[in-house]
């Protein structure tokens, strides 16, 4: 390869390094979403729920409701803490199968 110039080799330069940046990061971010999506699929399967965005979304606001629950109790208020348990049940018996 013949460089005819000074700024066409610092061009080049430039745009490799920025080819490198720019690829290092797709290989990272790519990584993380295989990740991501490796749990998705692992805690659906040990569940026994479809692993869509609509069954996550509902798991969350199962265990959002057993936490309440859980606050309910700590705070020796029985008749809330069966409620928000019972709520929690019902809706998380609906996703887990």
């Amino acid at each position: 390869m013949q460089v005819e110039g000074f700024f066409e080799w610092l061009g080049q330069v430039l745009g490799s390094f920025i080819r490198f940046i720019v690829e290092g990061l797709r290989g990272f971010f790519s990584l993380l979403a295989d990740a991501g999506s490796s749990f998705i699929n692992g805690l659906s399967k040990a569940l026994g729920m479809s692993p869509s965005l609509l069954g996550i979304i509902v798991l969350i606001i199962g265990l959002l409701l057993l936490f309440a629950a859980f606050r309910a109790f700590m705070r020796k208020s029985i008749m809330f803490g069966l409620i928000w348990l019972l709520l929690a049940l019902w809706v998380l018996s609906l996703v887990v199968s």
